[in-house]
């Protein structure tokens, strides 16, 4: 029977197949539901809808299903969940902690001398809600926000000071990823959120949504970056080749060695191979420094 208690997920978006990056961060999740014996999500990201790709979920579904990812429940599109995430924000403006924000790249390189990654403070007080063109920041608040990664151990971050009120809706009037993905995560229940080392730094801004929003916070662990062979992170954007589907074992493999786990012999089934990794999965073993895939 399934532990209702643990929900997990694999959130993909769209923009591309998946690759051996993302099928880590596939693999990963998929064990750590299982060896709870709980539930596997999977939610399409598909937020920033200028950069999907047409029938690319597609793809990625069917790749999941052919390495035996097989997931509970609906899959759910982000990008038909507009009206949720608009509910989320109302409650924001209504505890004053959301406001419009006019300020360019541009507008801002030049009063800061130089660009940086914090934002100034410039729109701040600003409750002009009819004007045109404006992106929504929410106000950060003094407090370090911290929190215990599974792999990467204690996390802290000041974001008044390293990275200033963010963007939650972007100008274009798309919902930005930071709060997709808060209100995706505490309307699915999930209780423990496994991916890439590369969102390690985006947790605690999610972490301050979520208490704005009365959520409940999950339980973290990422997972270190797959490399090419330049030192660079495994990307769709880096031009990262797509997983072959006809040859799962061979990759699922692959990725249970680079995860630090303890390898099957070679006489296994593709089901004995399933059970065997769900059986000795082991996350404390995950080495926590990046690799290269050769």
């Amino acid at each position: 029977m399934p532990n209702k208690s643990y929900i997990g997920r694999f959130a993909p978006s769209p923009t591309g197949p998946l690759h051996y990056g993302t099928m880590i961060a596939a693999i990963a999740s998929f064990l750590q539901a299982r060896a709870h014996q709980g539930q596997w999500l999977v939610r399409i990201e598909d937020v920033d809808t200028a950069r999907c790709i047409t029938g690319m979920d597609t793809k990625i579904l069917k790749t999941l299903n052919a390495f035996g990812l097989h997931w509970d429940g609906e899959v759910i599109y982000q990008s038909r969940r507009t009206d949720v995430y608009e509910h989320a924000l109302a409650q924001l403006k209504q505890k004053q902690l959301a406001y419009p924000c006019t300020c360019s790249r541009k507008q801002l390189a030049a009063e800061t001398g130089n660009w940086s990654p914090v934002y100034p403070g410039t729109c701040r007080n600003s409750s002009d809600w009819h004007s045109d063109g404006y992106a929504v920041r929410l106000k950060v608040g003094d407090d370090i926000i911290r929190f215990a990664d599974k792999v990467y151990g204690e996390q802290h971050q000041h974001l008044a000071e390293e990275v200033g009120d963010y963007i939650i809706k972007r100008r274009d009037a798309l919902f930005a990823y930071q709060l997709a993905v808060v209100v995706d995560d505490a309307e699915q229940n999930i209780t423990e959120v496994v991916r890439g080392a590369d969102l390690l730094d985006s947790t605690t801004r999610q972490i301050y949504l979520q208490q704005c929003l009365g959520y409940a916070t999950p339980d973290y662990l990422h997972l270190p970056l797959a490399l090419d062979d330049s030192g660079n992170k495994l990307s769709k954007s880096s031009g990262a080749t797509a997983i072959d589907n006809a040859n799962p074992q061979t990759t699922i493999i692959s990725i249970l060695k680079f995860l630090g786990q303890t390898l099957p012999d070679d006489s296994l089934t593709f089901d004995e191979l399933w059970q065997y990794a769900i059986t000795h999965w082991q996350p404390e073993t995950i080495s926590l420094q990046n690799k290269q895939v050769f």
